[in-house]
């Protein structure tokens, strides 16, 4: 009863913080928490990067391997994304396999990057209809404290941008080294609290809040795709001013990636 007490006494105060404009800490309504990039932290893994978002911690490792196409698309290449909600990171998240959270946040960002097309999946294809490459996207939250939409789909693109094919491994005549990635998605979590509306929410923030908004642009400012949460509605109006405010805010963003992708 006391526990449940001093949740609701800072959830309240969390309320009135944001109806005045202010956040606990120190934010504005519209501003992101710092992102700090690593890449190729992982030696086994073709590609790899550890994303910070606050005290958000994402790690993403991909692995390719060759396999058969879909008998729908049998000239291009395959991809998977995953997303592993470790119990350690949250006292919200349990043991076992991954549940709906989880398999949303890999959906999400799955789809920024097949519907903004950063990846040519025909440039995959080995030998049509018998071998292609297969992309992992394997997903994995260390430490949450909110918005784990946007620091996986950071961490995703930027270890995808360091991927390097293994021709060798898998005896496969040799091509590019590199995945061409042609267009940079990035995804913006609006939260809705009240009246009022906020970027990059916190652990905290999303559990006050009525309804989450996910829009992602792909470099050339177009929206590629859009995921909803929780019951709370939009209006068509904050969803415009959602998305103007998505493309100004993705451009910073793809420039942090930029400058922080190192080749191996």
């Amino acid at each position: 009863m006391e526990e449940e007490l001093i949740a609701e006494i800072q959830r309240e105060h969390i309320t009135e913080m944001i109806r005045r404009g202010q956040r606990q800490d120190g934010r504005n309504l519209n501003e992101e928490r710092d992102i700090q990039i690593e890449t190729n932290l992982i030696k086994k893994a073709e590609g790899s990067a550890r994303v910070k978002l606050g005290e958000t911690e994402v790690v993403v490792g991909i692995k390719m391997e060759t396999g058969d196409p879909f008998p729908d698309t049998p000239n291009q290449g395959v991809l998977i994304t995953n997303a592993e909600l470790n119990a350690l990171a949250s006292p919200t998240f349990e043991p076992g396999p991954p549940g709906e959270y989880a398999t949303e946040i890999a959906r999400v960002v799955d789809r920024g990057i097949r519907e903004s097309q950063a990846i040519d999946f025909t440039k995959l294809s080995i030998t049509e209809g018998e071998k292609v490459w297969m992309i992992f996207v394997d997903i994995h939250v260390l430490d949450h404290d909110g918005n784990l939409f946007d620091v996986s789909n950071i961490a995703a693109i930027s270890a995808l941008l360091t991927t390097d094919i293994p021709y060798e491994k898998y005896e496969v005549e040799p091509g590019t080294n590199e995945i061409d990635i042609k267009t940079i998605p990035v995804s913006k979590t609006y939260l809705k609290c009240g009246n009022e509306i906020l970027l990059d929410p916190t652990h905290n923030e999303e559990m006050i809040g009525t309804t989450r908004l996910t829009t992602i642009t792909n470099s050339e400012n177009e929206i590629v795709g859009m995921q909803k949460g929780q019951s709370g509605t939009w209006t068509e109006q904050e969803i415009y001013n959602i998305v103007d405010k998505s493309i100004e805010k993705a451009q910073k963003t793809r420039k942090i990636i930029k400058n922080n992708i190192t080749k191996r």
